[in-house]
């Protein structure tokens, strides 16, 4: 039988809904300015970027939340969180933990990685996601090495 979540654990779509509870516990420390890969259904902030309104064309300021899609649009979502912190954001990447692809290695690799213990339960689904996931920071200039110390295990 098939049910309305079996698609956030196949190939069919690229997009996994942020968990609850994890933005919860980042957004205490992190205090989000901008969710840059939302539906109005599943935003996490009061300001936030549609598919529609494509986050890649559109300058990223203070802390962004950023859940990319996960399918081969992930390295010019990676890409675009890296350059946007070198322009002072923020930006903290909820990502599969792949580190044998090439843009783990060309961009991730460029933040501070912290692998999550088990596997996420996105967008409310009862089961585990089949891949483990990893927190990759971008720290832009806002943010001072007081919030980098709560971070380290």
């Amino acid at each position: 039988m098939s049910t309305r979540l079996d698609v956030h654990f196949s190939s069919r779509t690229p997009e996994w809904s942020t968990p609850n509870d994890l933005f919860a516990e980042l957004n205490e420390i992190f205090h989000f300015d901008l969710d840059a890969c939302a539906s109005p259904a599943n935003a996490k902030c009061a300001r936030y970027f549609t598919k529609e309104q494509d986050a890649l064309c559109r300058t990223w300021r203070g802390t962004v939340w950023m859940n990319p899609p996960y399918g081969r649009e992930i390295v010019a979502f990676m890409r675009k969180a890296y350059e946007e912190s070198l322009a002072g954001a923020t930006v903290v990447c909820l990502v599969p933990s792949r580190t044998d692809t090439g843009w783990w290695h060309r961009y991730a690799k460029r933040g501070q990685a912290i692998f999550l213990r088990g596997r996420l339960k996105f967008g409310g689904a009862s089961t585990s996601a089949p891949f483990p996931s990893a927190i990759v920071i971008f720290w832009g200039g806002r943010l001072g090495q007081a919030t980098r110390q709560e971070l380290q295990p």
